[in-house]
């Protein structure tokens, strides 16, 4: 018999989990849902959720809880940014077709009845755009969404570029999903007590690897990582070449074995990359090493451009606009996103930094995005603890 969100939830906090009041009415809102979906004539008429607060309030791990529990209703769970990868993907294979995002919906509709996304967030027109046209059709298709999100339905793309095209997408969340605010004080990824089920090996000196500023090279942890990780066994092969494919394309590799990898930082964010990239990378390796990490954010500036995201298809006309920018900007977009790509699939990964991890980054526009980034990395620390 398949146990409740609320029954798997008390019996997880007599174990490993830090009991929180504040995931009370999250909680029962999805093991109500959880009923409904279970009675098969009222899943298309459930109202879905959409669970937000600031980073480790554990809106992940009760979404988590409610898709396990789901057994009979067809289902999807994606990182939102996955999500939108692939859609951009299946856009390009729908050339020719008349009204593709219809198309695309529709295609959706059929496989799944429930859908759930993990970090929802729009900071694209482009994405802005096609979420209005999808979503529309989905609903009315009577797909149901669970989405988790650091950010108040009212407040997405909030100051964005032509916002009001994203304000009919806005009112069917608000109509489709009921929203709860996870408003509690405690981090549970900073919380020693919220023991994780993903540990992925015991390493004889795990605080090496994760001091910040780094105490050693990076030649020196990627060969501890070598010697103890659990994903090298006696017959693994060592990676004879400098560079590696992903999306056809060559990128610089500094060294490889079995499924642990080692990356500089500029190989992987300072470049030409996107979110495809690290979702192919992810689904390669179990544990990298990004080495020679450098201070990021610093000095923002005004400058009058109007830009999108390296995944977008879709041209708009969007004449000028003042933006708050910073010279690393991109750079950290792409480590954001390399960081939410990793943490999705279960890859661990290790940073090699001469600043620490809460320098890492400061003082420019993209703080409140970071500090998921900050809380990810934290939890990544577990994954290769006892």
């Amino acid at each position: 018999m398949t146990l409740s969100p609320i029954a798997q939830y008390q019996a997880l906090s007599q174990i490993c989990v830090l009991a929180d009041e504040a995931q009370t009415e999250a909680l029962r809102a999805l093991d109500a849902l959880f009923q409904q979906l279970n009675t098969l004539d009222s899943a298309s008429h459930s109202k879905g959720l959409y669970l937000w607060g600031d980073v480790g309030r554990g809106k992940t791990f009760l979404m988590d809880l409610f898709y396990h529990s789901v057994k009979n209703t067809p289902k999807l769970r994606l990182h939102f940014h996955r999500f939108m990868a692939m859609l951009h993907q299946r856009l390009n294979q729908t050339s020719g077709i008349r009204e593709p995002l219809t198309y695309i919906a529709k295609d959706i509709a059929k496989q799944y009845r429930l859908i759930c996304f993990d970090e929802f967030f729009v900071a694209d027109i482009g994405d802005a755009i096609l979420l209005a046209r999808l979503f529309d059709t989905l609903f009315a298709e009577g797909v149901v969404l669970v989405a988790t999100s650091n950010i108040a339905i009212n407040d997405l793309y909030k100051g964005g570029l032509q916002r009001d095209r994203f304000m009919p997408t806005i009112e069917l969340l608000k109509q489709y999903t009921q929203e709860v605010h996870l408003n509690g004080r405690i981090d549970h990824r900073l919380t020693a007590d919220n023991a994780s089920v993903n540990h992925a090996s015991s390493l004889a000196d795990s605080s090496v690897l994760f001091t910040l500023p780094s105490s050693q090279k990076p030649e020196q942890i990627y060969t501890l990582l070598k010697h103890e990780c659990v994903f090298i066994s006696s017959s693994s092969k060592t990676f004879q070449s400098d560079h590696i494919s992903i999306c056809q394309r060559l990128i610089p590799i500094k060294a490889a074995i079995g499924e642990l990898a080692w990356f500089e930082f500029n190989a992987l964010c300072d470049g030409p990359r996107s979110a495809l990239d690290y979702i192919e990378l992810a689904g390669k390796f179990k544990a990298i090493l990004l080495s020679h990490v450098p201070a990021l954010g610093g000095e923002i500036r005004s400058w009058i451009k109007a830009r999108g995201t390296e995944d977008g298809v879709m041209a708009t006309s969007t004449g000028e606009r003042q933006l708050a920018y910073s010279i690393q900007d991109d750079p950290t977009r792409r480590f954001i996103s390399l960081v939410d790509q990793l943490y999705d699939q279960k890859v661990c990964l290790i940073i090699h930094s001469a600043h620490s991890l809460e320098s890492l980054y400061q003082d420019g526009a993209l703080s409140f995005e970071f500090k998921r980034t900050y809380s990810r990395l934290i939890e990544m620390r577990r994954w290769l603890k006892n």
